[in-house]
């Protein structure tokens, strides 16, 4: 049985794979038969969210990675906006392979990827919660072992 989090992260899934990969062939392709792609996509979400959601933590640390390469292409590395770390994938990919493209990020993002406010972050670097980065802000690293934690109890 599927969980709510598995839920959303497979319509989330699907959500992204059509609007950011089978729309655009559609354009360019108007004549094609994309169905069976689409089919396909709706089955293999359901793959990848139990991967990402599952007890393996190097295939759900690459898969993200795979799909965040894929989904948010680009010439730059991805660095998301804060409002993407409170998306299905977003959450996953925070827990599961940290920030795509830095070993510390601000307390804003680090609240953002924690789903809780600055003066949160600020609070927990405090208590010895998270771990301040020696450049600045909070260890990617630190954040996830705080998400891991919150998921164990």
């Amino acid at each position: 049985m599927s969980t709510q989090e598995e839920l959303e992260l497979r319509a989330d899934l699907i959500r992204l794979v059509t609007s950011r990969l089978l729309d655009p062939l559609e354009i360019l392709l108007p004549t094609a038969d994309l169905d069976e792609l689409h089919d396909q996509v709706h089955e293999d979400a359901k793959t990848w969210a139990e991967q990402l959601l599952g007890p393996n933590d190097v295939q759900a640390k690459f898969l993200a990675i795979r799909l965040i390469a894929v989904l948010h292409p680009g010439d730059t590395p991805f660095d998301p906006p804060e409002d993407w770390w409170a998306t299905p994938l977003g959450r996953v990919a925070a827990r599961r392979a940290g920030h795509p493209s830095r070993q510390h990020v601000s307390f804003g993002v680090a609240g953002a990827m924690l789903g809780i406010t600055r003066q949160g972050v600020h609070d927990l670097v405090n208590r010895g919660k998270l771990e301040r980065h020696p450049d600045g802000g909070v260890t990617v690293e630190s954040i996830q072992i705080r998400l891991s934690q919150r998921r164990d109890t």
